[in-house]
């Protein structure tokens, strides 16, 4: 490879760091982000011009061809499904390794007896670690899409089949490095991929969807790693180390956030049906409040704390509710937002929502930073959040909530809790706080709630 390739390579490697690096702040994130774009750029075109894979007029019409498509997937997915598409391109991501690991072997053809073992090794790897990023990221967004039931699917001896489908791919791995002309057990390899990919996400619940969708991108980032060994391409090899040691870090630490081992919540299947939180709430009574009951609290508040989740990205109202924080603190009060790490379907997602509103950072805090403030708060305003403030947590040793720390909503003079229903959160445990008497139960949609606090404050 000529001087010029490699020295493109190093600028689109400093590309991919220093995105990394601002991707860090939420008042750097788009510039990082536009970085590492661009880097990204500049290793394609580069790539395929030095190796003369194909003409100019090809590159040209990929590009164009592939910037189409993002920029239409970018357009019409919804803040909604934001989640789900992360999700997909991690799976392309993963996709994208195994045919590039397969399509090498294949270009080898009868010279594969004389590759090296480590080519032979990262071959295999790819094809693994990409397919089962692919399968189990198409998996977890069906599962936020609501393709299929978000609560786990649980079979018998489940951890045992997957160690023994471990051990065939294993096995499988060995006798194709030791005799590379079998290429049907590549095709094994990924056989058994395809499944473990299915059996290794299907088990875990939908409130356990952002680590998931972290630990993909982990994956997907080593199934990048392994197709740079492949191709002998330092480019592939640095982001895609970049891209998985971020992820397992972002992982750790989402794990920490939920008081849970990345194994728990691999392997533990949390999670239950819709229908048995609300078999539970059937026989308890809660009483219903207006907006106007609402307003009339908000009036006098000289400190709030608002708590969004899921249900604000479902209704969209991330943009009135900022009106209304306005508004609030144009009355003289104190206004925050409390940012749960696991809130919503992915990491960040409530950052990427209220960033939508233009919601300044300096408002958004993390549960360390806010916890303790909850308990001098006026009013806590929950929108569509659920588990992420359910006291069981701290209390019920039976609930699989148990252990996870929640937001302390609970120790707020008002709690304000806008719902669509008493339905439970994908935890399936019924929540104490609904029936509070400092509580005050808003049903209704989201926006449309907001919309009539902020309309009837203005009055």
């Amino acid at each position: 490879m000529n001087v010029m390739a490699n020295l493109s390579y190093l600028v689109a490697s400093v590309l991919f760091i220093l995105g990394l690096k601002l991707l860090s702040s939420p008042k750097t994130a788009r510039r990082g982000n536009l970085f590492a774009a661009l880097g990204m750029l500049l290793a394609i075109v580069v790539t395929l011009l030095d190796r003369r894979i194909i003409d100019f007029t090809y590159i040209l019409a990929g590009l164009l061809v592939g910037t189409a498509l993002g920029l239409w997937m970018a357009k019409k997915v919804q803040m909604t499904s934001m989640p789900q598409m992360v999700g997909v391109l991690n799976g392309f991501g993963g996709g994208a390794s195994t045919l590039v690991a397969y399509a090498e072997y294949l270009r080898m053809g009868e010279t594969a007896g004389a590759a090296s073992l480590d080519v032979l090794i990262t071959i295999g790897l790819g094809i693994l670690i990409g397919t089962v990023t692919f399968v189990g990221s198409m998996v977890a967004a069906a599962k936020l899409q609501g393709m299929m039931r978000s609560a786990p699917i649980l079979y018998p001896m489940q951890k045992q089949i997957n160690a023994a489908m471990l051990f065939v791919i294993l096995v499988m791995g060995v006798l194709f490095a030791m005799d590379p002309s079998r290429g049907y057990l590549l095709l094994g390899i990924l056989f058994f991929a395809t499944i473990l990919g299915v059996t290794s996400v299907i088990p875990i619940g939908g409130a356990d969807m952002p680590v998931v969708i972290s630990l993909m991108n982990s994956y997907s980032g080593l199934a990048g790693a392994m197709t740079g060994f492949i191709l002998s391409n330092n480019v592939l090899i640095i982001s895609g180390t970049l891209v998985g040691t971020s992820g397992i870090i972002l992982t750790q630490i989402m794990c920490k956030a939920m008081n849970r081992s990345l194994g728990n919540v691999l392997f533990a299947g949390v999670g239950a049906d819709y229908q048995a939180g609300t078999e539970q709430t059937e026989q308890r009574t809660v009483i219903r409040y207006t907006a106007e009951d609402a307003s009339f609290i908000l009036e006098s508040a000289q400190s709030v704390i608002i708590v969004p989740g899921y249900g604000l990205a479902v209704a969209q109202a991330q943009h009135v509710l900022q009106e209304l924080a306005n508004l609030l603190m144009s009355r003289g009060a104190t206004v925050r937002y409390a940012i749960h790490p696991v809130a919503g379907r992915m990491p960040g997602h409530m950052n990427v929502l209220l960033a939508e509103a233009n919601v300044p950072y300096d408002l958004l805090m993390e549960m360390e930073q806010i916890n303790d403030d909850f308990q001098n708060t006026d009013v806590a305003l929950v929108i569509g959040a659920n588990d992420v403030i359910n006291p069981a947590a701290r209390t019920k040793k039976d609930s699989p909530l148990y252990g996870m720390p929640i937001l302390n909503v609970d120790y707020a003079r008002t709690v304000m809790i806008v719902k669509r229903s008493l339905g439970s959160g994908f935890a399936g445990e019924d929540n104490e706080l609904f029936y509070d008497k400092k509580t005050m139960m808003l049903f209704g949609d989201a926006k449309k709630m907001v919309t009539e606090l902020v309309q009837t404050l203005k009055k």
